[in-house]
Parts: C-alpha cells; structure tokens; sequence
C-alpha cells in the first residue's frame, strides 16, 4: 500500500472533532501516515498540542504533527504576550512548525460587510499582517522549523517579505495551497519553497492554476487537504461528512488520497511513483520519519 502524506489541515476544527473516530480508522485504512495539524491562533496551540500528543500515541503508524502560527486572520485579535508564548511552544516540541502564517489581502478589501466569518473581528491591515508575518519567518528560521505560509491575493507581497527576510529556515517553508501565477515557481523555490497540491484546484475554475503545478520540480511537491475545509466535488467526495452549520461541506482527511491521484494524472506518472516522491519531500520539509 502506498503511503500518503498531508501537508496541512486543521483536525482540531470544530466540525471534524465530532467524527475523530471515524476519520482517524479512514486515515489508517487508507495508508496516510502523517498530517500536519495547523493552528492558527493562540487558544489553539495548546489544543493542536494535546491532539496531536494524543492521537500519535495511541494510533500509531498515524502521526499528526503539530504547528503553531498567528494567522492573517487572526492577527488583529492577538493579545500582547503573542510572541513569548509562540516561542515557548515552538520550543517546547523539536517536531513542530510554525503556521498557519502569511498575508490576506481578500479579507480586507475583497469580503463583503456582512460576512460571518469576520462579525465582531478586528481585520489586521496589510502593514501589521506583515510585521507579524515577518516575525514568525524569523522564528521559523531561528528554531529551522517548517513554515506554512497562506497568501490570499499577496503572493507578490508575501515573496517580498521572503526576500526580505535577514534568514529562512534552512530546511524550506510551505506554500500552502498553492495558487500563484506560474511565473513566481521559480523566485519561490529558489528561496526554499515546497508547493502543496490541493483537491480544491481539480473545479473548474481552477484549471490555470491547476496548471502551474506541471512545473512544479518535483522535489518540491507536497500534496494537501486543508480538511475540513476546502472538500471536492460531490463526485469526487469519497468519504463524505455532512454539512457543517453554516452550509459548507466538510471536508474528510481521507480525501487526501483523491488530491493525489489528481496530481498524477496531471504530471502523467503513476500514483506510486508520485506518493515516493512525495513522501521524500515531506521528509526533508517536517522531519518526520
């Protein structure tokens, strides 16, 4: 059986946490063998923690690797004593990252008023999502940890920040989700960057940035769900969980198996040779054997 791998995905969400049984026996049954859980706030991290702790021990060969970051998103609701306690949990684990960090240009300009999902939320200008961004790289780099790195409409600002940066982690960073133009491949991977395949780029509307990962390197690939967000298509739904209260389908981990086979077929090599492939890339990026 092959094994797979998740670059990124948030098991500790809400909607997920009522199916853990069932979507950790999917995860095992179907060969994943590693996850890595991002929190992106503060009162996360310590929950990212205890799960990720907790599932690794008592489901093994299944590892669920914590990582910890302020996310864009979240940046305006950061308290004062965001730095220490980021460092402290950074350092109080050698197998964790650091993320969900990087910049959203969308939420500040692009979501409508009367969105939910900011009701009450103070949004971060694109300045301060920057300096918290930069910082994070800079802990990242001092601690060599892996950093996922969300850009929503800043990849041109997010790869400033990059060059700007005194040091990267030498081990890389992780564009999650990559949805960038093809032309920022290369300045991207020249600084350290792998590039996460997701099964939200197989809709249509997509198809360009589909596109850019056939010139991905290889040695650069990762493969993604973003669960429980982000779920495919009904038709390539295999392992559906319902709706969430707001309508969005949630997504299972376990898809992670059809975002591979799409890659595949997309770089025209066999879901074997494509799972080695990425199995050494995830590797080298998150240090988990």
């Amino acid at each position: 059986m092959n094994a797979f791998y998740d670059a990124h995905l948030h098991f500790h969400f809400d909607t997920l946490v009522p199916h853990h049984a069932a979507v950790i026996a999917d995860l095992v049954r179907v060969g994943i063998k590693a996850v890595v859980v991002n929190g992106t706030n503060e009162d996360e991290w310590p929950v990212v923690a205890s799960l990720c702790s907790d599932v690794s021990a008592r489901h093994p060969p299944l590892r669920l690797l914590p990582s910890y970051g302020v996310h864009p998103w979240d940046c305006g609701q950061r308290s004062p004593d965001w730095q220490n306690k980021l460092r402290a949990a950074i350092a109080a684990d050698p197998c964790a990252g650091v993320g969900e960090i990087g910049l959203d240009r969308w939420i500040i300009d692009g979501i409508r008023p009367d969105d939910p999902r900011i009701t009450g939320l103070r949004v971060a200008p694109l300045a301060e999502q920057t300096e918290v961004f930069a910082w994070q790289l800079a802990l990242a780099a001092e601690f060599n940890r892996a950093a996922s790195i969300h850009a929503t409409q800043a990849y041109g600002a997010a790869l400033d920040v990059l060059r700007g940066a005194k040091k990267l982690p030498a081990r890389g960073f992780l564009m999650h989700g990559y949805g960038g133009p093809a032309e920022m491949i290369r300045p991207f991977a020249d600084l350290g960057a792998y590039f996460s395949f997701n099964v939200e780029l197989l809709a249509p509307r997509q198809a360009s940035r589909r596109e850019n990962f056939k010139a991905i390197p290889a040695d650069r690939l990762l493969v993604e769900t973003d669960a429980p967000v982000k779920a495919p298509s009904p038709e390539l739904n295999r392992f559906p969980l319902g709706t969430a209260a707001d309508g969005s389908v949630i997504n299972h981990p376990a898809n992670l198996t059809v975002a591979y086979e799409a890659l595949a077929e997309l770089r025209g090599v066999p879901v074997d040779t494509l799972a080695t492939t990425v199995a050494g890339n995830f590797h080298r990026l998150f240090g988990a054997e």
